[in-house]
């Protein structure tokens, strides 16, 4: 597949994102590209599969979280529901000291994942979990610096989900649409209750012209112990 790996590149100069994008990594975002394309046509995996979208609406979409957070070295990261590895893979890629975790609760998609990450030559946990087992798993609950997700669900349901994850001090941060400042809105209540703090959202627009947004969220103090609840109490009450 023909990569235009120029349109990352002009993409982290448009949005003038703090990251050098080498070699290394521009070569690992065009080999995970058409690993995409090659095992979407096995398993579902993303719509997206248009070389020019993947570029602007995966890889670039992705990145664009570094914009607006401060990650320390060998930082622990989760991404959770992490589908075809975004956002955290494209993090892991342009930050390989990060120590990556992926959860997803499909195993197909996992599958996907190490054979992306073992032939690209990264290296990530790969943790076959629905979100609310893992968040009360001891291995991971409030271990990372920073929990993250992508179209995963509405915010006030997504911040059940992830904020169990992160560490006092660290931060959730959610990559949504346009609709960024109505979710924060509704979700203010549950992120309190969950130990988050206030959150800001970073607003920013896609080339091509698609809006995006970013909530970032501290975490102030430990979640109480009765959180995440299970699925059917998340789905029929969510919380805020």
């Amino acid at each position: 597949m023909d990569f235009p790996i120029h349109l990352v590149e002009q993409g982290f100069r448009d949005l003038e994102l703090p990251i050098h994008i080498d070699e290394q990594a521009k070569l690992r975002l065009i080999q995970y590209a058409g690993l995409l394309v090659a095992w979407n046509e096995k398993i579902n995996l993303t719509a997206i599969t248009q070389p020019e979208e993947i570029a602007v609406k995966h890889f670039l979409d992705s990145a664009v979280l570094l914009k607006y957070m401060e990650l320390p070295t060998a930082a622990r990261v989760i991404d959770v529901g992490t589908g075809a590895g975004f956002p955290g893979l494209v993090l892991k890629i342009l930050r390989p000291d990060l120590r990556l975790t992926l959860l997803d609760s499909l195993q197909k998609r996992l599958r996907f994942l190490e054979n992306v990450t073992g032939s690209l030559g990264l290296s990530a946990e790969l943790v076959h979990a629905r979100a609310e087992e893992g968040g009360r798993n001891p291995l991971y609950r409030e271990a990372f610096e920073l929990a993250t997700a992508r179209a995963v669900a509405r915010l006030p349901l997504l911040a059940e989900y992830c904020l169990p994850f992160v560490k006092a001090g660290g931060l959730f941060c959610a990559l949504k649409g346009p609709d960024g400042e109505r979710e924060c809105g509704e979700a203010a209540a549950a992120l309190g209750l969950l130990g988050g703090g206030k959150p800001f959202l970073r607003c920013y627009t896609l080339p091509g012209g698609d809006s995006r947004s970013i909530i970032v969220c501290e975490k102030t103090s430990q979640t109480p112990a009765r959180f995440p609840r299970n699925p059917a109490q998340i789905a029929k009450k969510p919380l805020g």
